[in-house]
This record gives C-alpha cells, sequence and structure tokens, in this order.
C-alpha cells in the first residue's frame, strides 16, 4: 500500500506543478459539452431517438463527454512514460522495492481520482445549466463507471507506450486510435442508423460499451440486459489491457 501512495504523491506533485493542466483536465468535460452539445442541440431540434424515446442531444451526448474525458486522461497518463523514460526516472523506478502491478495502480488511482472529480462537475454545470435529465439515483454507478473506463483506457494504452519506443509513433498511433475509436462509436450519435459494416465495428468497440453503459447510468436510457453485457466485456478487456500492460513492463527490464 505504501508504494502505491508514493506513485499517487508523484502524480499530484506533476499535476499541481501547472495549475492550467489541472484546470484544463477538470473543465474540459464541460466545455466540451458547451461547445458540441449546444450546437448539434440546435441542429437535431426533434431530439435524438434513443430507446424509443427523444431525448435532447445534451442528454445524450453527455455519456459521451464522460467517456471521452476518461479516454483524454488515460492518453495523458501513458504519454507520461515518454517523459520518464527520457529523464531516466522510469528505470530507477523499477528498481523500487514495489511490484509493476503497484507501479501501475499508483499512477492510475490518482488520475481516476481526477476523472472523479471532472465527472461531478461535469454532471453538475450539466444539470443547471443545460437542464440535463440526470438519474441522482445512479450517480454512484456513473462515478464507477468513470473509474472502470479511465483505468481500462490507461491500462490498454499503456501497453503501446511502453512497447513503442518512438514519441512520433505513439503520437501517430493515439491520433488514429482516438480518431477511429470516438467516431465509430455511439459517442457522437446513435449506431442504429450507420451503414451495417459501420455498426459491426461500432458494437465491437470498447468505447461504445463505456459511453452505452455511461448514457445508462446518466439519463436512464438503454436496454439493462445489453448494457450488463457491455459492461462485462469492458471489465474482460480492463483485466487483459492490465496484465498486458504488466507484462510490458516486465520487458524493459
Amino acid at each position: 500500500m505504501k508504494a502505491i501512495l508514493a506513485v499517487m504523491y508523484r502524480e499530484y506533485k506533476i499535476r499541481i506543478s501547472s495549475l492550467t493542466w489541472l484546470f484544463y483536465d477538470l473543465l474540459m468535460p464541460f466545455a466540451y459539452l458547451l461547445i458540441f452539445g449546444i450546437g448539434f442541440d440546435r441542429a437535431f431540434s426533434t431530439g435524438i431517438m434513443l430507446s424509443g424515446e427523444f431525448v435532447t442531444y445534451n442528454d445524450f451526448f453527455l455519456a459521451g463527454v464522460l467517456s471521452m474525458a476518461c479516454f483524454g486522461i488515460a492518453i495523458n497518463t501513458s504519454y507520461g512514460f515518454f517523459v520518464d523514460r527520457d529523464n531516466g526516472i522510469f528505470y530507477e523506478f523499477l528498481t523500487y522495492p514495489m511490484t509493476r502491478g503497484q507501479f501501475l495502480l499508483g499512477k492510475i488511482t490518482f488520475n481516476c481520482a481526477t476523472s472523479l472529480v471532472q465527472t461531478l462537475i461535469a454532471v453538475l454545470l450539466g444539470a443547471w445549466v443545460l437542464e440535463i435529465g440526470i438519474r441522482w439515483e445512479l450517480l454512484l454507478f456513473v462515478l464507477a463507471a468513470v473509474v472502470l473506463g479511465t483505468s481500462g483506457w490507461f491500462f490498454f494504452l499503456t501497453i503501446f507506450a511502453l512497447r513503442i519506443r518512438r514519441n512520433d509513433m505513439f503520437n501517430t498511433f493515439i491520433n488514429v486510435a482516438y480518431f477511429v475509436l470516438l467516431f465509430v462509436s455511439s459517442l457522437f450519435y446513435p449506431i442504429e442508423p450507420l451503414p451495417g459494416w459501420m455498426q459491426t465495428v461500432a458494437y465491437a468497440n470498447p468505447l461504445t460499451w463505456h459511453t452505452d453503459a455511461l448514457r445508462y447510468f446518466t439519463i436512464g436510457l438503454g436496454d439493462l440486459s445489453t448494457i450488463a453485457l457491455e459492461l462485462v466485456g469492458f471489465v474482460l478487456f480492463l483485466l487483459a489491457s492490465f496484465w498486458l500492460a504488466v507484462r510490458s513492463i516486465q520487458r524493459l527490464i
């Protein structure tokens, strides 16, 4: 436990070294909701059909914003491996009396806490400013889903951050993955109107699973049996990513 707390403390010191960065992390989800949500809400004036009901685009997009924020924090945290590797501190960490799993858990625990704060800000401001119909009784499930999402994407991206040696190659991979995963998912629009091949890819996308779960927990719409299946799939994705991330660190020794 002390090892995990030590890694968390280091993440905390790094984060507060730039208050602008911290401010960006905490308020960016709500900024996305304002920029995209208001514009598309007017474009889709009749609303979005979801589970046989029409909802405003702001209601629909809130889950997408939260899911995108989890993915963004995972990108920033995994990219930190390149900085640590360049200055040598990463290899020094591997000599400390801690397991590789404790090292990864320490990094993700602090960043999950950041995700929880930004989620609460986005949800509260979304309900107050944009009048999004939040299912407040499911808020704890929203927070749990945010922790799962941030962890899963961090461990997944860590695999590539540790195995890819060149910074430019990792940036290229991140940009391609970001574009494909975000736009072939249920994040910005419902999947049902998409062409058949895109629906197949979207339903196989873990970002869709995470977004659908958040959408059910935030506004209460979606098929519960499908959501449960998607959550099981995402947990398996998280566990597999964690195992591969630990194996990737061990390869560097």
